[in-house]
């Protein structure tokens, strides 16, 4: 297997003698104005959904934490016959890497915590890693995906770690290993992911070929707002063709700024 890098105030504290509002401050809150650590709490447990096929990653990563913002939602691919699927991703990062994927037509499957490691760490200690993502093509290649943030994967130790968790995965389990730099998925990028994904999954065919037909026409067309008057059909059609389109790479804009009427598009190549 290869890798390829990637690179205020208490309301329950007594009033003081003085009237002092700085009586009223959290100890914590003096020094550390980062949100407090919550004790784990267990996973969520979630009921059989109708229509949907369970979970079935090799760990949950439900459980409740401070710092990291849970997603979960419903995926199709060919592997399942289209039908939706629940995917729970540990982070919004994660779940944009994934949805990106998704929406690709390279894609044949994409895996959720699909497979746990035992590694030795910098002390010798055997611990657990669990593999963020595992994404199938339709060419049978199969790539396992490690998530994390810019700041983290500028330490040594993480590089050490990778390598060391690269080391134990077998090499039956994928064809190779990717690192993703998860600051790459600005908020409005994220943003922009997550609806076109909703959108893909209410097709217009029609409208889409429509949007397609009109920019390859009028050459001109540089602002979304220019498709309206032209295109023929409702504006809210227009709109969503577009995002579509993009989603499909068939239309090209900047994903780290809201796509919205003023957005600059273009064809693709």
């Amino acid at each position: 297997m290869s890798i390829i890098p990637k690179h205020f105030c208490n309301p329950d504290a007594p009033p003081s003698g003085n009237g002092d509002p700085m009586s009223f401050v959290i100890e914590h809150d003096e020094w550390n104005h980062q949100p407090h650590r919550l004790p784990k709490d267990s996973k969520i447990k979630m009921g059989e959904i109708y229509g949907v096929d369970p979970y079935d990653g090799r760990r949950d990563p439900s459980g409740r934490s401070s710092w990291a913002q849970k997603v979960f939602f419903a995926y199709k691919t060919p592997a399942n016959d289209w039908r939706p699927k629940l995917a729970k991703t540990e982070s919004v990062a994660e779940a944009a890497v994934a949805i990106q994927a998704l929406m690709s037509p390279d894609i044949y499957d994409v895996g959720f915590q699909p497979l746990t490691v035992n590694f030795k760490d910098e002390t010798g200690k055997n611990t657990p890693y669990t593999h963020d993502l595992l994404l199938t093509f339709q060419t049978g290649h199969r790539r396992l995906v490690f998530v994390r943030y810019e700041r983290s994967l500028r330490k040594p130790a993480t590089e050490r770690a990778i390598q060391a968790i690269l080391d134990a995965t077998p090499r039956a389990a994928a064809d190779d290993m990717i690192v993703v730099n998860a600051g790459d998925y600005t908020r409005q990028r994220r943003d922009n992911l997550f609806r076109m994904f909703k959108l893909c999954a209410t097709p217009d065919e029609e409208a889409d070929a429509i949007v397609l037909r009109t920019m390859h026409v009028h050459r001109s067309i540089y602002v979304m707002n220019d498709l309206f008057p032209r295109a023929g059909i409702e504006q809210s059609r227009v709109f969503q063709a577009c995002y579509r389109l993009i989603a499909a790479r068939k239309l090209i804009a900047n994903l780290d700024h809201v796509i919205w009427e003023h957005s600059r598009i273009g064809l693709m190549g």
